[in-house]
């Protein structure tokens, strides 16, 4: 969330930004300083009351020693009522930070000056495309009906067993699944990033800390009875590995890669674009993520960008990517880059990828801090990025790469699958 000290000193301005976002953010601006105003003021009270407790105490012990007994217990009446005001103000200070702790949790992150404006996803700027289009036979086919033909992929048996949105990997279809993560892993590690394994279900602490809490509650996997949350990404258990952490400057730039399977209840999705792998409740993904020196963090977003676009270079699929609209940002994010493979077969972009900068945003919720050069506490930055979700990668290596004899797999892989073609 954002600090209500730049909220204060910079209101106008964030007011502003988040017009980006299609947002009248004046109304929650305006009242977390109000709150906070108040909440000043009551800890103001209250402290000047618990020194005033403090000072009477000490001249109760000092009538004590001295032999003046009634007049010390004179006093001593007195402290009760402070102990009491001090109480009821204690009472009301929690209730006010409670209250200003919601509404800044309502406030969505400041979109960075280069976001562009607009609505929804129509509205983001392509900034880079590459690769070239594979010329398919008018008889190519969409992934789900590849996967059926070749018997890769079994989406009714994964209704039978669970629901939709829960495909079954059969055979090969289940080898170069597990091929594309390893070799993922393997880029990220060569790259630089600690590979880490992380819990597949969080507390509410962590749902908060990064984000996902209160904003995307309903798209989460709830297990009510332990009140943990079933992981949307890898993100969630990743980034909170530092929460109420304060990490030495010298350890700059932090970088892990985790798998993880992601669940993700996506309600209200339907029509056509849901169909195969294209939108599922669960479904695996490799992701990265950095702690970066606020002054380096645009230098590792883009970073993570070209790492990602070597990765898709090589596996040799048509990308394109975009920077999202403030209208298409998520609500945590600073600034986010999108990458969409073409898919062949359905004539359409298929997201893959996200890389975001969230600023300051995520480390103010986890209480993620350094020391600088002065010792001066300060927050850090934190970035995330899939490198790379698996289904729609796997979407667009099944369709861009089918023959009449068959699925060739993209060369990079073949050492990882132990076969060159699904036939």
């Amino acid at each position: 969330m954002l600090q209500i000290q730049t909220i204060r000193e910079n209101k106008e301005e964030i007011i502003k930004a988040l017009t980006k976002r299609n947002v009248d953010a004046a109304p929650l601006v305006n009242g977390a300083i109000e709150l906070d105003e108040k909440r000043r003021s009551t800890q103001t009270k209250l402290d000047n009351i618990l020194a005033e407790g403090n000072k009477l105490s000490k001249e109760i012990g000092m009538l004590f020693k001295s032999g003046k007994a009634q007049e010390a217990n004179e006093l001593k009446a007195k402290t009760s009522g402070l102990k009491e005001d001090s109480k009821l103000l204690g009472e009301e200070l929690h209730t006010i930070s409670e209250e200003l702790q919601t509404l800044l949790y309502q406030i969505p992150n400041a979109p960075h000056e280069l976001v562009p404006a607009g609505n929804s996803e129509e509205d983001n700027e392509e900034i880079f495309k590459e690769g070239e289009v594979p010329s398919l036979k008018s008889n190519a086919l969409p992934h789900w009906e590849l996967a059926k033909k070749y018997d890769i992929i079994d989406f009714e048996l994964g209704v039978k067993i669970s629901g939709a949105g829960f495909p079954v990997y059969k055979g090969k279809g289940a080898r170069l699944q597990r091929a594309l993560i390893t070799y993922f892993l393997d880029k990220n590690t060569e790259a630089g990033y600690t590979e880490i394994q992380v819990p597949h279900l969080v507390n509410e602490a962590s749902g908060y800390g990064t984000g996902q809490l209160p904003d995307k509650e309903g798209q989460m996997y709830h297990v009510t009875d332990d009140n943990l949350y079933l992981i949307p990404t890898a993100e969630v258990p990743v980034t909170n590995i530092f929460r109420d952490e304060i990490i030495s400057e010298a350890d700059f730039p932090i970088r892990y890669t985790g798998y993880t399977p992601c669940f993700r209840r996506e309600a209200g999705s339907y029509g056509a674009h849901v169909r195969g792998l294209n939108r599922l409740h669960q479904f695996d993904k490799v992701e990265i993520v950095r702690v970066e020196h606020p002054s380096k963090s645009y230098e590792a977003l883009d970073g993570m960008v070209e790492h990602v676009k070597g990765i898709l270079r090589d596996l040799k699929l048509p990308y394109r990517i975009l920077r999202l609209c403030g209208g298409d940002l998520g609500f945590t994010s600073a600034m986010t880059y999108d990458f969409e493979v073409f898919s062949t077969a359905q004539n359409r972009w298929l997201e893959i990828s996200s890389v975001s900068n969230f600023e300051t945003y995520q480390a103010n919720r986890l209480k993620l801090r350094f020391k600088d050069e002065n010792g001066k506490s300060q927050l850090a930055h934190t970035l995330n990025g899939s490198a790379l979700a698996l289904p729609r990668v796997l979407a667009g290596i099944l369709e861009n790469y089918q023959t009449p004899e068959g699925i060739k797999i993209p060369e990079v892989l073949v050492p990882y699958c132990g076969f060159d073609i699904i036939d």
